[in-house]
């Protein structure tokens, strides 16, 4: 067998000592240690909903029916959990329309929409408003991050915290993509990127 040059061999124990030290994962928001995680999900289209890659669309009007187009991720159940994806509206005519959603034992926690003057809500909370009006204009990326911790919900946006409650206890899973709500409609074309899940 060849023997290591004493540069090699100091090269090489140099590269595995950076491996070894590696610092834990870093989340976007709120302090650690974090390690991250890659959930499994389900896509889910319904009504108009479509779904290509990681752009989500609604091409109909229709203020009735289940209109959806999403991925679905697994449940979890303990720890904290933090969620982080970026969203980019691509064209949208419609009004109410549901981004991301964590979804709690039987009914949405929390579910970030955004309105025909592209502000971003709580549908939950009685609508309280999370961004102002013209936060998420056609082409512009918005970050979001959500914290979860037993019934304590947290929202970031762009990286400043917005929104902060109580809410359901229990297991829970996350959502994102176009969802119309109850009191939606369409129509509406987004494209979400860089998603990541934490947990502590």
């Amino acid at each position: 067998m060849a023997r290591k040059t004493p540069i090699l061999a100091a090269a090489l124990a140099s590269a595995g000592s950076l491996v070894l030290s590696a610092p834990a994962a870093n989340a976007q928001v709120e302090t650690g240690p974090w390690s991250s995680y890659s959930p499994g999900f389900s896509v889910q289209q319904q009504g108009c909903g479509t779904v290509s890659g990681l752009t989500f669309s609604l091409s109909c009007t229709s203020t009735s029916g289940v209109q959806r187009a999403e991925r679905r991720y697994d449940t979890y159940c303990g720890g904290v959990r933090q969620f982080q994806g970026t969203f980019r509206i691509n064209s949208m005519t419609g009004d109410r329309l549901s981004l991301k959603q964590t979804f709690g034992p039987s009914d949405a926690d929390f579910m970030l929409a955004v309105d025909s003057g592209r502000r971003l809500y709580s549908v939950r909370n009685g609508g309280a408003t999370i961004s102002p009006a013209g936060t998420a204009p056609n082409g512009r990326s918005v970050t979001v991050n959500t914290v979860h911790s037993g019934s304590t919900h947290r929202i970031y946006i762009n990286g400043s915290q917005r929104l902060s409650y109580a809410g359901l206890s229990g297991c829970h899973y996350d959502k994102f993509g176009a969802y119309r709500t109850d009191s939606g409609r369409g129509a509406i074309s987004v494209t979400w990127s860089n998603v990541r899940f934490w947990q502590r």
